[in-house]
């Protein structure tokens, strides 16, 4: 921890002052200097990345070249960006930081397991973007920070636009990973999301080469040493559901399961927090009222600094990365064993999958591949169409290799481990959105639960006639009628063009990875 002027990269000479790896409490005193946001009352930082609130998945590339290119998965997700066009995009960046500014320098390590982690040097213009590394990732201790080396390093230039004549880009924006040279270019977005990421990315391309399977996933552990993973998308409840006060949190968004068990890919959380409420996820709500969480793109009052979490008029996307140790109950390895559980996360926005049911291995497999969940087509007055989103693995923007990969990897764990898996819907009953209403988030606790404490496990089932998969015939505590999505429409017969309407996308998207399974997994979809 120091403040001096240096080399901070290959070919990156700084001209400014270099700040190295200072703690939270520097890095806020300086960030509020700079005017790069507020001091919320609580504690929390809080900043703004608009326009850009999310990632942008358009704006990504992956530098095509010898070592990878035969095992990168090329398309929409993995553009391909020149040698050439990098080079210029390199010297660009490098010369936009080398300019008389602060830089802050912050390293870290990926992958909690000691024996697998990976060193990363970040560098960026911005003392909050510093802080929200030092929140993401594994924080080293300072002596071995004296002798750090990084494997991989990330250039963040986030007030530098692309030229995408010059630079190959689309837009301004861009994200550039560059397997060979083990660089990571990022700038036009202020948006944190792109930090951690990018380094996902990397990381589901170096460990399945190592045997290691990378997953989007929450994880947590149970008294009796069980441990689960949740696979979901955004707005699904991975963060909510794994954040369990009963159950000690290995972490929620990334993880990767070798053949000593599951193991953290992070030392912090990033939760969304649109709607947040200290009764429905305690812990997590705690979280926004502590120095040191980084709140991105919440409403403040500009007068009292208090926080509005129901207020979306910035985004819908609202943020807020901490520490993992927030979290009171966690596991401070970051580790687990071979799960015993695995759930598949869905927000149902067509009101049609039951809240909770048991999958064949075969159904696993084909719900991994889908990646399903729904989105709401909007918030203005009158829009009520959902839109279904597949995303592969759960994760597909941040795959580089084919989904066939993880798929094969997490089909040969679930048997010889004998892992019992479950799709938990979290979404929608009693119609669409719009018309119906989203499931009670302590129902779906108490069906996770019981999920995870074997209440489940030899329960009388009945199978849906639609997906196919088993649904339990009664949940304590949970109101019979809601395990029969049909029975909760007003009318059957609405509900009935809606599920076929549903198992018709699935079908359809299946179609992409029909050729790369057998027989058992092609026919564990909805019915057709």
């Amino acid at each position: 921890m120091m403040t001096r002027t240096s080399t901070v990269a290959p070919g990156l000479d700084a001209s400014g002052t270099v700040h190295w790896n200072l703690p939270p409490a520097a890095l806020y005193e300086t960030a509020v200097r700079r005017s790069e946001g507020h001091i919320v009352s609580g504690g929390p930082f809080i900043a703004i990345t608009a326009p850009h609130t999310g990632r942008s998945p358009g704006d990504k590339f992956v530098v095509r070249e010898p070592g990878s290119e035969a095992d990168i998965w090329w398309g929409n997700v993995n553009q391909p960006l020149e040698q050439p066009q990098y080079e210029r995009l390199l010297s660009d960046v490098r010369e936009f930081l080398a300019r008389e500014q602060e830089l802050f320098v912050r390293d870290v390590f990926a992958g909690a397991d000691p024996d697998r982690h990976v060193p990363v040097r970040f560098v960026t213009t911005n003392a909050w973007h510093a802080m929200f590394v030092y929140n993401m990732f594994l924080r080293p201790d300072a002596k071995y920070l004296e002798s750090f080396e990084p494997q991989f390093t990330v250039l963040h230039a986030p007030e530098m636009q692309a030229d995408p004549d010059r630079h190959g880009t689309r837009s301004g924006a861009f994200v550039v990973i560059n397997f060979a040279a083990r660089t990571v270019l990022i700038g036009g977005t202020r948006y944190a999301g792109e930090l951690k990421k990018s380094m996902f990315t990397i990381l589901n391309y170096i460990y399945p080469r190592q045997g290691i399977l990378s997953m989007h996933c929450s994880a947590n552990i149970g008294d009796g040493g069980d441990t689960a993973v949740f696979f979901g998308l955004s707005g699904t409840g991975k963060t909510t559901l794994s954040t369990d006060p009963t159950r000690a949190l290995i972490g929620d968004d990334e993880h990767g399961w070798s053949d000593e068990g599951v193991f953290n890919f992070e030392g912090g959380c990033y939760a969304k927090v649109i709607r947040l409420s200290a009764e429905g996820e305690p812990d997590i709500h705690a979280t926004t009222q502590m120095f040191g969480t980084i709140l991105e793109n919440v409403v403040l009052d500009p007068r009292t600094h208090q926080i509005n979490l129901d207020d979306d008029s910035i985004t819908e996307n609202t943020r807020a990365s901490y520490p993992i140790y927030f979290i009171p109950n966690h596991v401070p390895s970051g580790r687990g064993g071979h799960p015993e559980n695995i759930l598949f996360l869905t927000a149902d926005a067509f009101g049609v999958m039951p809240p909770v049911a048991r999958l064949t291995p075969a159904q696993a497999m084909y719900h991994f591949l889908s990646g399903y969940t729904a989105k709401v087509a909007g918030t203005e007055r009158g829009v009520t169409e959902p839109q279904a989103t597949f995303s592969a693995c759960f994760g597909a923007p941040f795959l580089p290799l084919h989904p066939g990969v993880y798929a094969a990897m997490l089909g040969e764990r679930i048997e010889r481990y004998g892992v019992r898996c479950w799709m938990v819907n979290t979404g929608w009953t009693g119609g669409p959105y719009g018309e119906g209403r989203r499931i009670n988030l302590p129902y779906t606790r108490t069906m996770v639960r019981a999920v995870l404490d074997g209440s489940l496990n030899d329960a009388p089932t009945r199978v849906d006639p639609v997906f196919g998969i088993e649904v339990p015939a009664s949940v304590s505590g949970i109101p019979p009628r809601l395990l029969d999505p049909r029975s909760t429409w007003a009318d059957p017969e609405r509900y009935d063009e809606q599920a076929a309407r549903l198992a018709a996308m699935f079908r359809e998207n299946f179609t992409h990875y029909a050729d790369g399974v057998d027989s058992a997994v092609r026919e564990a979809g909805p019915a057709g």
